[in-house]
């Protein structure tokens, strides 16, 4: 066998040994998270960097980093390389600011959540939950976004 066979995986290997569906390798390569390469027999072949790239997506998603922040942050990496660990420093650095400001608005929320348990009204006019702060009041009449975009 040569080294480049040696080298690259099937999708069932890749599957197997990152412990993800074939289906959700197949997903992850439509994205353009992940690559392979087609043999002489028409069968995707991966480099063994995919299982590293596949460990990162499985992180990011458990802790509600986006697939597209994942691909924007593999645009940054060098391709057919297994992200280093100073790779992995910088884009989780980047993530943990995101994952910073999400607990701080999840702990805000679930705060408000407990004071509207307990007086139950769900006022449209003075719910933190509905209408904080009655900001939707300076638009108008009728419905609004709750949250900008």
């Amino acid at each position: 066998m040569s080294a480049r066979i040696q080298r690259e995986l099937s999708v069932g290997e890749v599957a197997a040994r990152s412990g993800v569906a074939v289906s959700a390798i197949h997903f992850y390569e439509a994205k353009g998270l992940i690559a392979s390469r087609r043999n002489a027999g028409n069968q995707r072949r991966f480099t063994r960097d995919v299982l590293r790239r596949v460990a990162i997506i499985k992180v990011a998603q458990r802790t509600g980093i986006s697939l597209a922040e994942v691909r924007e942050a593999f645009a940054t990496l060098p391709d057919h390389r297994a992200p280093s660990a100073a790779d992995w420093q910088r884009l989780s650095a980047n993530w943990r600011k995101t994952l910073d400001e999400r607990i701080r608005c999840l702990t805000q929320l679930r705060d408000q959540l407990d004071h509207c348990i307990g007086c139950g009204c769900l006022s449209m006019d003075d719910c933190p939950l509905r209408n904080p702060s009655d900001t939707l009041a300076e638009q108008g009449a009728g419905a609004q976004l709750l949250e900008p975009s």
